[in-house]
């Protein structure tokens, strides 16, 4: 057992969507987000949920409340990465970054890409944010259910089997990597990938 094994992760899941905040249809980012943790991951975990409009300085506030203050290792946010004025979602993320971490946005655009040839249009990003004492990995996800299933999990053949790996097979050891609590995962959901010296 790794010293941060039995901790509890705070994860936060941003849902970014005008419509939904307003009361014009309801959420289904957060849901669809939930469900999938709850399948996934293994640990304990603890949800900090949050709904904001289209609003750059808002997402910002967001982020930097959920880092700082809510001590969230991880971050998934879903909605408002297309080319439409109102998408501002990576502009916010990257605003309160310190790190980059383009392999995850490239995966899931590669990801998309076996189901839509829209995914071209995505502009995901994925960043660190570090404060004293703590950092977050922070993720821009699509807004569609079916879609960020898709990103997390990655792409299987008709058999079940996984072609191309989903973006959260490299989470956990990411999250190793700058200081978070271990997450273990359910392995038939999304397969942990950590170097054979760091398995518990």
């Amino acid at each position: 057992m790794t010293k941060n094994e039995s901790d509890t992760i705070i994860i936060g899941l941003v849902s970014i969507s005008d419509r939904a905040y307003d009361g014009t249809y309801a959420d289904q980012g957060i849901p669809a987000l939930s469900e999938w943790l709850g399948l996934a991951v293994k640990s304990p975990f603890e949800l900090q949920v949050r709904l904001v409009p289209d609003e750059k300085d808002r997402i910002e506030k967001t982020l930097i409340e959920l880092t700082d203050e809510a001590r969230c290792s991880l971050i998934l946010t879903t909605g408002g990465t297309g080319p439409a004025r109102r998408d501002v979602t990576p502009e916010a993320t990257l605003a309160v970054a310190t790190k980059t971490m383009p392999g995850f946005a490239e995966q899931m655009r590669n990801i998309s890409l076996n189901f839509v040839p829209t995914a071209l249009l995505s502009r995901q990003v994925a960043v660190i944010r570090e404060i004293p004492g703590h950092a977050a990995l922070i993720m821009n996800l699509p807004g569609r259910p079916q879609a960020i299933r898709q990103t997390l999990e990655g792409v299987r053949d008709a058999n079940g089997e996984l072609r191309v790996p989903g973006i959260f097979t490299a989470v956990p050891y990411c999250i190793d990597l700058i200081g978070g609590p271990y997450i273990s995962t359910n392995e038939a959901v999304s397969r942990a990938w950590r170097p054979s010296s760091k398995q518990a």
